[in-house]
């Protein structure tokens, strides 16, 4: 949803406040479930790791890396969206807030 939703904020013109609702729940919903997972993951790590279970720990350290690498990207994408569309192209005050 969110790479649709990025299609739409790049296709010029202001979006309507349905366009921006739904940019904004895209984008809450990619990172939210990220942020879900590598909470999990780095629990995961930290028991493995008490417990002894280095081998484990290892595994969890690097998907918690993975999960990093794809936040850093959605985040990337929606900041560069709104510096480089959405915030130039709003014409209201609604828009820019």
């Amino acid at each position: 949803m969110a790479d649709h939703m990025e299609i739409v904020g790049k296709s010029g013109g202001e979006l309507s406040v349905e366009e921006r609702n739904l940019l904004s729940v895209a984008y809450k919903n990619a990172v939210g479930s990220r942020r879900a997972a590598w909470r999990i993951t780095t629990s995961v790590e930290q028991k493995e790791r008490s417990k002894g279970n280095d081998e484990n720990a290892k595994y969890a350290k690097e998907y918690c890396g993975r999960v990093e690498v794809e936040l850093k990207k959605i985040c990337d994408a929606i900041l560069g969206l709104l510096d480089k569309n959405l915030i130039s192209g709003a014409s209201n005050g609604e828009s820019k807030v």
